[in-house]
C-alpha cells in the first residue's frame, strides 16, 4: 500500500505547523516567533502557537507592510512546493484589494523622494531659503 492511501485526512493541526507548510514562513521557529509577536489573529484575537486550526477558519497575518486575510482550504503536515502550498488557502477579495491599494500608496509616496543627495549648491540654496522664511515668519510674529 502506498503512503498516500495509508494517511488519514487531517481534522486539525497546530497553527505554527500549518503556516510553515503553507509557506508563509521559512521555518516553524520563525512562524512561532511571528505568532508570539502578535502577527497572527483569528476573529480579531491573537492566537497561541498551539492553537488548533480547522478547514474554513479565517486567519489574519501581518508580514512586513502587508496584512493578509486568508481562509484555510486544506491542512497538510508536509511542506510541499509553492503551487501545492497555495492550494491550502485562499485570500479574501477585500484583503487583496486593501493590499493593492496600500502598495500603490507606498509607491506614490516613494516617488516624492529625490533621486540624489543635494549638492553643495543645493544645500546652500536650501539654507538660504530657510533663513529667508525664518525671517519672514519672525516678522509676522512681531
Amino acid at each position: 500500500m502506498s503512503k498516500q492511501l495509508e494517511q488519514q485526512p487531517i481534522e486539525s493541526m497546530r497553527v505554527d505547523k500549518w503556516l510553515w507548510a503553507a509557506r508563509f514562513f521559512k521555518t516553524r521557529s520563525i512562524a512561532k516567533d511571528a505568532i508570539e509577536g502578535g502577527k497572527v489573529h483569528h476573529l480579531g484575537e491573537r492566537v497561541k502557537v498551539s492553537k488548533e486550526i480547522h478547514v474554513g477558519m479565517e486567519l489574519t497575518l501581518r508580514q512586513g507592510f502587508d496584512q493578509k486575510t486568508i481562509v484555510i482550504q486544506a491542512l497538510s503536515n508536509a511542506r510541499g512546493s509553492a503551487p501545492i502550498a497555495q492550494q491550502l488557502y485562499t485570500e479574501t477579495e477585500a484583503s487583496i484589494a486593501r493590499r493593492e491599494l496600500l502598495s500603490t500608496q507606498r509607491k506614490l509616496h516613494n516617488l516624492a523622494r529625490p533621486e540624489h543627495r543635494p549638492s553643495k549648491k543645493d544645500r546652500r540654496d536650501i539654507s538660504k531659503f530657510r533663513q529667508e522664511n525664518d525671517q519672514q515668519w519672525s516678522a509676522l510674529d512681531d
